[in-house]
């Protein structure tokens, strides 16, 4: 199994912190942003007497709300068509086991979420990636250079749509030619649209289950984590109109008995939070976006992607070892007794080599922090160098 670029530098980081320096956290996806309230109640006022199993597909009451909320961004589904997971790690896993077999290989545009890696490896698959550049803000790659991927082992496309790590947003036009080779070739097209709700300079996210004639092919992975900043629930959701699929992903979804109760309690409150939390949410994160941007392009050799979506993206560094840098960081480097903690953009590739001079920040944290945390890494970046 690969290790987590995320969180092996843990250590590193708890043995800074045990020695009084601040570590401000740039290498995780968890946002500062407050769960709702009406989610959280939820819980807090539940009267259960018996915390029982729920059902293995989740609760229906459950899966009826979440066909509405995707009724509300034109993804018309029904209960059926849904699973809910223990996360969109769990939806992910459930994904590749019921398309794939060990040996069959899926296409993922790379950087990619460094699980993928991890999933597939676990499932016995191959990752064949199709290498996407900053110097183009990690557009997608020509449709021909899919083709030339696709082998008789080939089962599917995954993307990730708004992307982790690279915050780039698919456009209608991009899906159509994947729903074109996907229909071209027998293959599935699995979509993880986890930041659906943060699309940034009045672009709109377009689902793969919006796209007609996709229904056989197309497989949406979701999660409550970022939409509502409920990263410890740990509910996610499988979602497809292949009625055969979703039968397949149910016997994965057997074996591990059910999602919890309580989270899909209140996961489903959550469902009722209004319109306004996600413009404040959107608002402060193009902010946030905004100012990390403007104060890394201040630093000399240093090249960035600008994310369309999420709340991620990827910097190229002047160095040649992000992985040593970023353990240099917590292990050597302090400024006014701060550090930075920094994911290594090795781990989101397949392609040997490739990343080696990248980071990845998440920007979840407020924009006095991530100024501060760009000043340390102007100032580490110079003494490293030196």
């Amino acid at each position: 199994m690969p290790e987590s670029p995320i969180r092996k530098l843990v250590p590193f980081a708890e043995e800074a912190k045990k020695k009084g320096v601040k570590v401000i956290h740039l290498n995780i996806g968890q946002p500062d942003i407050k769960t709702p309230k009406i989610a959280l109640d939820a819980v807090k006022n539940n009267t259960i007497e018996v915390l029982e199993y729920s059902r293995t597909e989740g609760s229906e009451q459950y899966r009826e709300k979440l066909a509405k909320y995707y009724a509300k961004h034109n993804i018309l589904v029904s209960a059926k068509d849904i699973i809910v997971t223990t996360g969109g790690s769990e939806a992910l896993s459930f994904a590749m086991g019921s398309i794939a077999d060990p040996s069959d290989e899926i296409i993922i545009p790379e950087p990619f979420y460094a699980n993928y890696n991890g999933f597939a490896t676990a499932m016995g698959l191959k990752v064949i990636p199709v290498v996407s550049h900053i110097d183009t803000n990690f557009a997608l790659p020509p449709i021909e250079e899919f083709e030339k991927l696709i082998s008789p082992r080939t089962k599917a496309i995954v993307i990730c749509n708004p992307g982790n790590p690279t915050g780039y947003l698919y456009s209608r036009e991009e899906i159509q030619k994947l729903a074109k080779i996907v229909k071209n070739h027998d293959l599935f097209l699995v979509a993880d649209e986890v930041y659906r709700e943060f699309t940034y300079d009045g672009k709109e996210h377009y689902s793969i289950l919006q796209e007609p004639g996709l229904e056989q092919h197309a497989l949406i992975v979701d999660s409550v984590s970022k939409r509502y900043s409920m990263c410890g629930a740990r509910i996610g959701c499988l979602v497809s109109k292949n009625s055969e699929l979703i039968q397949t992903v149910l016997k994965f979804a057997q074996a591990r008995l059910s999602p919890p109760t309580f989270a899909q309690i209140a996961s489903e409150a959550a469902l009722e939070t209004p319109q306004s939390y996600f413009d404040e949410v959107k608002e402060e994160y193009v902010a946030r976006r905004n100012l990390l941007i403007e104060e890394l392009e201040k630093i000399e050799g240093v090249k960035i992607g600008r994310p369309q979506g999420a709340f991620y993206c990827i910097a190229e560094l002047p160095i040649e070892n992000s992985d040593d840098f970023a353990q240099w960081l917590l292990e050597d480097f302090r400024l006014n007794g701060e550090t930075v903690m920094v994911a290594p953009a090795a781990g989101f590739y397949a392609t040997e080599g490739l990343g080696k001079n990248q980071i990845r920040i998440a920007y979840v944290l407020d924009r006095e922090q991530l100024k501060r945390a760009v000043r340390i890494l102007k100032e580490a970046l110079k003494s490293y160098i030196g």
